[in-house]
């Protein structure tokens, strides 16, 4: 990558990143290309140049915001930690996620448009999964899954959870203490309806 590749990247990198602290405050249909600009300190010209419209702009930047996360989610996979620990952050990741990010947004970008879907499905598929089903396999080794629980069972578990985020992105939007609300379905995934945190 010469000089010219290098700045055009990191102005590239600059848009999207404004572009998606910009929509913690923001909704999508009143985000303008000019209020992007602004704070990302370009031109309006410049980011048609690289984008060619908003709609664009919004989908790259997402998905440049999924390419860190699962850059970030493969590391932490290398790292030698028990199956609670992995799950702990895998949650709260999530909940990071947002709680940053409107819920209702995160939904209108994820589900609603159907080639972000599929994009989100095939890095799923590709990346994510593999290292899920590493991930139980090192569980059911160190004794941390029961042998009574199947590979499969564990993944159609951790498939339903990901074909109702959005049904549940709807939930969390129109609940009044999101946080809370978030803590509650955290709890059952990790310990079922009528499971109870082990004390300590």
């Amino acid at each position: 990558m010469n000089g010219f590749e290098k700045r055009a990247a990191l102005i590239k990198s600059k848009i999207m990143k404004t572009t998606m602290e910009l929509l913690k405050t923001w909704e999508i249909k009143k985000l303008r290309i000019a209020d992007i600009a602004k704070a990302a300190g370009v031109s309006q010209v410049t980011i048609y140049n690289y984008f060619g419209s908003k709609e664009a702009l919004i989908s790259e930047s997402f998905k440049d915001f999924v390419e860190e996360s699962l850059l970030e989610f493969e590391e932490e996979m290398q790292q030698q930690k028990t199956l609670k620990e992995r799950i702990t952050y895998f949650i709260f990741k999530d909940k990071e996620t947002y709680s940053t990010l409107d819920p209702a947004l995160v939904k209108e970008i994820m589900f609603d448009d159907e080639a972000m879907y599929q994009y989100i499905q095939q890095q799923y598929d590709d990346r994510v999964m593999p290292l899920m089903v590493q991930m139980v396999e090192e569980g059911k080794a160190s004794g941390e899954i029961s042998q009574k629980v199947s590979m499969e069972a564990v993944l159609v578990m951790i498939q339903m959870y990901i074909k109702s985020s959005g049904e549940m992105l709807d939930s969390v939007a129109k609940h009044e203490d999101k946080n809370q609300f978030l803590d509650e379905l955290f709890h059952i995934f990790f310990y079922g309806l009528c499971g109870r945190e082990p004390e300590e």
